[in-house]
């Protein structure tokens, strides 16, 4: 049975202009959902924005009734069992919704992705590698997609017979919705042995959109990510990326020049990602960092103690909204243009994206709608 403030966070999360970002802001500055949502509507209407939606009791009510009658539960980002890195990325979700065994998530984990037209080769490669590690008691975290997430998944479930599998399968849609459709069995399997884990709400098709939202869950759980193959510009090389930015490892399988499906992790190792032809090569990088914090440290998502500050004067916010053009520009510049501290900078930030007057962009960077 969820609990009063468990429902208002499902409430504030679905609310209308409401991320990872805005939400942990808001729970560090008011201390509960509860309490959040109460303030709400004064925080738009300080800065004239727009009339912001706010979820209801009854919507949350409804959604948490369609997770349990998909067999799965929510996990919140100050239960014990959130994975400890992933609470250590800037916009880690505050929400997630899991079916299997949620200890699995204590285990030190490696992320494996790849090319959804993989090669032959390449598949079997990926299996014998999920497996080494998987009997090495380390968790396989990928995508639950054809090609590679899929030959991971199936290493880890096969080395583990009927029993419980040391894998994780992250998708992009509900925790209720199978995709792709060949995948249905394997997800439902993974399910029952393994874990599946999603963020968006149950019922929710996998848009585009939502899928480099999933590739930073599968990169922030993992002490390092090991790209098998993957052309330029693929959704692989996106969660690489991501995985750097959050200082974890980044590991690839080189491949021949001649193959479009290998030029992404050629470029990754003339990049700087470690070059690995086999499990011990894994192994021998994240040894020392097993069980060790990442080397980018960002504050914990569940740290949601509340954190009084004095509340922005007028000046100030007027200050900070002459410095916004339809330009991104980084906080860190508009801290130094505005003269304000960072902690004011945020809050008024904040309030104006509930707003609407504003809008986030990658690398921490904020412009006017």
């Amino acid at each position: 049975m969820l609990s009063a403030e468990h429902l208002a966070r499902i409430q504030l999360l679905r609310s209308e202009r409401i991320g990872p970002v805005s939400f942990a802001q808001l729970m560090r500055r008011f201390g509960s959902a509860l309490a959040a949502i109460e303030a709400l509507p004064d925080l738009v209407q300080r800065t004239g924005g727009r009339a912001l939606r706010i979820a209801t009791l009854a919507q949350a009510e409804q959604e948490a009734r369609r997770v349990e009658a998909a067999g799965a539960r929510y996990l919140f980002a100050d239960d014990a069992d959130y994975p400890e890195l992933l609470a250590h990325i800037d916009n880690a979700p505050p929400i997630l919704t899991v079916r299997g065994d949620t200890r699995l998530m204590q285990r030190p984990s490696i992320a494996m992705v790849g090319a959804r037209n993989a090669s032959a080769s390449a598949c079997r490669f990926a299996r014998q590698i999920a497996g080494e590690l998987a009997e090495a008691g380390f968790l396989v975290v990928s995508g639950l997609a054809r090609g590679i997430d899929t030959s991971a998944h199936e290493g880890a479930l096969r080395i583990a017979g009927t029993g419980a599998a040391s894998t994780a399968g992250v998708i992009a849609s509900g925790i209720d919705i199978s995709y792709p459709p060949e995948n249905r069995n394997l997800q439902a399997e993974m399910g029952e042995r393994a874990l599946v884990i999603a963020e968006q709400p149950p019922g929710t098709e996998p848009l585009a959109r939502h899928f480099p939202y999933r590739n930073r869950i599968i990169a922030g759980m993992a002490t390092g990510t090991l790209v098998v193959e993957a052309a330029p510009k693929s959704g692989s090389l996106i969660t690489a990326r991501l995985a750097a930015e959050a200082g974890r490892d980044v590991m690839a399988i080189p491949g021949s020049p001649l193959d479009s499906r290998s030029r992404g992790c050629n470029e990754l190792i003339r990049g700087g990602a470690t070059l690995v032809q086999g499990v011990d090569d894994i192994m021998e990088l994240v040894s020392p960092m097993t069980g060790a914090r990442p080397r980018h440290v960002a504050t914990p998502i569940q740290n949601y103690a509340a954190q009084p500050q004095p509340e922005p004067d007028d000046a100030a916010r007027r200050t900070l909204v002459d410095l916004l053009g339809r330009s991104p520009i980084g906080i860190d510049e508009l801290v130094r243009q505005s003269g304000l501290d960072s902690g004011a900078v945020q809050m008024i930030l904040l309030d104006l994206e509930l707003g609407g007057v504003i809008e986030r962009h990658a690398a921490g960077r904020v412009s006017l709608v």
